[in-house]
């Protein structure tokens, strides 16, 4: 059971102490005319710039993305390109190496200046051919030294090791705050994991195994993607992230366009619940075998009848993961 005693703490305790150390000055802010400093939080995390330029303030916001996404695979080989805090490629792989090819081969293009995120060691094998990709930061548990030596001979790439153990990434802060003109707004961050007694298949046509686990895999992306948000997924890669669209049905179709054929037979994950049917004719049309959403929508009914129509399951996960 929930103490409210500690909910009200996580909120009011010492939050006037919050950023009161700076820990240096940054280059610039989101743009060259905006200031910036970097303040010492409540925990932070440890980190070892081992080449490059220091970190910049966009630097910062793409390794957290980056960094988050990671932290859910931590335990397999898994790795996640991010560009302008948005995903745009993540896979897992029987090593590391085949994650990485995955993950740059989920959309080359959005790759140019990415971050990159590893949950293992960064070996000599990705080292040469991210040395001849435009990349701007790797992070990773560690290099090994082959790697090392072939990336610190690239000009404008950051090398980062992050000394933390992945798996505590999601536990170091127990609050965000973001600052407005109306005040200061606190909450918890967003760390709520799929639970099976919220998770239920809608429709009548039912997912196997595989599905599950490629349907679970892109529910995990696009929780760390911008409202609306679909991730088109299949085994085990990112085929397309559509983020921060403003109608569902426009997520959906740019995110299939963006899929093209490998639409066929994939997943299709919603970080909010699907309330028009036409999202799913267009899942339809594309021939998505599954879907995941939050459910909980007024149209769940009519959502699972047309997709049992076209034999495509749909699960709820009963969590609904807004990011704005």
């Amino acid at each position: 059971m929930e103490n409210n005693e500690d909910k009200n703490m996580l909120f009011d305790a010492n939050i006037e102490k919050l950023f009161v150390q700076k820990i240096k000055d940054l280059r610039h802010g989101e743009n060259l005319h905006q200031k910036a400093a970097l303040y010492k939080s409540e925990k932070n995390l440890d980190y070892e710039v081992l080449d490059g330029k220091e970190l910049s303030y966009n630097n910062f916001l793409d390794l957290d993305v980056a960094l988050s996404i990671a932290c859910e695979f931590y335990d397999v080989n898994a790795v996640a390109f991010v560009k302008h805090a948005i995903p745009c490629g993540v896979a897992l792989g029987k090593d590391i190496e085949e994650a990485y090819m995955k993950a740059f081969d989920c959309d080359p293009i959005s790759s140019f200046g990415a971050v990159v995120a590893f949950s293992q060691s960064v070996t000599a094998k990705i080292a040469k051919h991210a040395a001849e990709s435009a990349l701007d930061i790797l992070i990773a548990p560690d290099f090994t030294p082959e790697a090392l030596d072939i990336l610190s001979k690239k000009d404008d790439l950051k090398l980062v090791r992050l000394k933390t153990p992945l798996r505590m990434y999601n536990s170091i802060l127990s609050r965000e705050v973001k600052i407005t003109p109306f005040g200061a707004l606190v909450q918890q961050p967003d760390q709520k994991q799929l639970d099976k007694d919220t998770f239920s298949v809608l429709t009548k046509t039912k997912p196997d195994a595989q599905m599950i686990e490629n349907m679970v895999f892109a529910w995990k992306v696009v929780k760390h993607s911008r409202t609306n948000a679909i991730v088109i997924a299949k085994d085990f890669k990112t085929l397309a992230v559509c983020a921060g669209q403003t109608a569902e049905i426009d997520a959906m179709e740019i995110a299939l366009n963006k899929a093209c054929d490998g639409a066929k037979d994939a997943v299709a994950a919603s970080d909010n619940c699907i309330s028009s049917i036409e999202v799913v004719q267009a899942a339809a049309q594309c021939r998505i075998a599954g879907i995941i959403q939050p459910g909980g929508s007024i149209k769940d009914n009519d959502v699972a009848a047309l997709a049992d129509k076209y034999n495509i399951v749909v699960i709820s996960t009963g969590i609904r993961h807004f990011k704005h």
